[in-house]
């Protein structure tokens, strides 16, 4: 009793070091590693007006808007530069560790906060993240207010009254000022003043946010349930699964004969409608552009089929994405995050409600991406970074259930050693797309009026982010353009090459005596290599530079 007393005093300042050490080691090293083709892509949205931002994510992109917006903002104050732009990223990654915290801590004890916070601090899966200009640390920073916010009202008696009332009961108190002590009960009423603004402050003062604490969850639920789903379009599970949970729970309750009591008590059926229309109405500006890029996906998209490995291979990135390990290694590896994962589902034998809750938070929307990856592939383990959070709160709860704190410390630091030899293995070897060796050998060799050719319009992106530093300062006049068409002209990302768009090619570089191609990523957008065959059968190859992530060739007329 006196180490879980000990233990909740000084639980703010552990998660402060801990969200410390987790933000250094999403900071460390952010500028080095190159800026790969999705992370330029995001600066390019970025950087256009908000307007025409807009209308190139209906367009050509999968993802949401609220990404871009706050990128957009992010880069007129910091710049584009690789470490700044990836800094947003770096903040929403470790803003969540004390978020994580506060969930663990509201569902099951500080203890299992504070496990939560260092799994997710140590975590190589959301560090890899928390240092790419996308929008995935967003996703999880988002998801997991919304959850705390959930928790909070699952464990609040006063969830079952009328959303507002709270808010307008404060607002009416403070308009009228509190009720005036008794003089006579209170010798202190003397004190209070009774004329001027120094009363009028006194009768206006504001109340203990305690008094408003419910509806405010209510408010924050609907505003980050919305803010998830405006993040990445699949976070349209996360509705799904908070329904299931909360309709299911209203369900076992209503015909619950017993009297039994669950940990999580479900808020009554009016509020629930009333936040799910809160958060619809948030999100129906979107609806039509989900609606138009879900279509788009359909058609044609880049994810494989999904397969057993995938599925292995998603929760092994979850627990420890690290190199390569000897087997004798792994099997260890996963022998301990087995055990603590079942001593965890043993610590909420008693908090049933709690685990089932984790549980829908973790499998609903996983199951949602294989059912739809039934008709067209979206699996994608980043896709599913959110989950992380339920998955990180059982692991947590093993923890707690060691019982004695030397096991627990004993517990946390291996498995905070094994995600730190991970870390260290990303930082040390894992290689993004090395545009900055591409763009700089083209500069270096160009001449004026030179063609540079990209078999995908998405590639001149990245090209274009290192490049355009080198037109700037040595003012190169080169013409640039997207192959079999041009991003500008047609507005198509990664148009697929074919056999009756060769002659257009041979067009195109006819009256050109030097022609450049940037080929990368053709397996999607070039398969059968019909760019690089014309060129070859049209001009001499003289040039060739490999880089990571593709290969640079310069044609020349015989």
């Amino acid at each position: 009793m006196n180490e879980e007393i000990e233990i909740e005093e000084l639980a703010p300042w552990l998660v402060l070091v801990v969200a410390l050490i987790g933000g250094i080691l999403r900071i460390l090293l952010l500028g080095v590693k190159g800026m790969w083709l999705d992370e330029t892509f995001s600066v390019w949205l970025a950087n256009q007006n908000i307007g025409d931002m807009l209308q190139w994510i209906t367009r050509i992109d999968q993802h949401p808007p609220l990404y871009y917006l706050l990128l957009h903002a992010w880069i007129a104050i910091s710049g584009d530069t690789p470490y700044y732009v990836r800094l947003l990223s770096v903040f929403f990654g470790t803003a969540t560790i004390p978020i994580i915290y506060m969930i663990g801590k509201r569902m099951a004890g500080a203890v299992v906060g504070l496990a939560a916070a260092v799994f997710l601090a140590f975590s190589p899966f959301n560090i890899y993240f928390a240092q790419e200009t996308r929008m995935y640390t967003l996703l999880v920073f988002n998801a997991a207010v919304a959850i705390y916010a959930l928790v909070r009202l699952l464990t609040d008696s006063r969830s079952a009254a009328p959303i507002g009332r709270q808010f307008r009961e404060y607002l009416r108190t403070w308009r009228a000022g509190p009720v005036e002590p008794d003089s006579q009960a209170d010798s202190l009423y003397k004190l209070v003043p009774t004329h001027g603004w120094r009363a009028w402050i006194y009768r206006h003062r504001w109340l203990s946010i305690r008094a408003i604490e419910t509806d405010l969850a209510w408010v924050t639920f609907v505003v980050f349930s919305a803010a998830t789903m405006l993040t990445h379009n699949t976070a349209v599970f996360f509705p799904l699964a908070t329904n299931i949970y909360v309709l299911g729970l209203m369900l076992f309750q209503r015909r619950n004969k017993s009297g039994f009591q669950t940990a999580f008590q479900a808020p009554s059926f009016r509020n629930w409608i009333v936040a799910q229309v809160g958060i619809f109405i948030l999100w129906i500006p979107w609806v039509f552009f989900f609606i138009r890029q879900a279509s788009a996906v359909y058609q044609r998209f880049w994810i494989p089929e999904p397969t057993w490995d995938a599925i292995v291979h998603m929760l092994r990135s979850f627990l420890n994405a690290s190199a390569p390990m000897p087997a004798d290694q792994t099997v260890v590896v996963w022998g301990l995050y087995g055990v603590i994962f079942c001593l965890g589902v043993v610590y909420y034998r008693k908090k049933l409600s709690a685990f089932l809750f984790l549980a829908a938070l973790f499998t609903i929307p996983l199951v949602g991406e294989l059912v739809v990856s039934l008709r067209r592939p979206i699996f994608y383990d980043r896709t599913l970074i959110w989950i992380t959070i339920p998955l990180f709160l059982v692991l947590a709860a093993g923890i707690a259930q060691l019982r004695f704190r030397i096991l627990m410390i004993l517990a946390i630091g291996i498995f905070s050693t094994i995600n730190l030899f991970s870390t260290g293995d990303y930082y040390r070897f894992f290689q993004k797309e090395d545009w900055s060796t591409a763009a700089g050998y083209v500069a270096y060799f160009a001449e004026k009026d030179d063609l540079i050719l990209f078999n995908s319009n998405f590639v001149e992106i990245p090209f274009d982010y290192y490049f355009k530093a080198y037109e700037d300062r040595y003012s190169i006049q080169v013409k640039k353009q997207g192959v079999p068409f041009d991003l500008l002209d047609n507005g198509v990302l990664e148009p697929l090459m074919t056999e009756s768009d060769v002659a257009s090619l041979v067009s195109l570089i006819s009256g050109h005596d030097r022609v450049w191609l940037v080929y990368s990523h053709d397996s999607y957008t070039d398969p059968s290599g019909l760019v690089p065959q014309t060129l070859a059968s049209k001009m001499e190859l003289i040039k060739q530079r490999n880089f990571y992530g593709g290969q640079v060739q310069l044609y020349q007329t015989p």
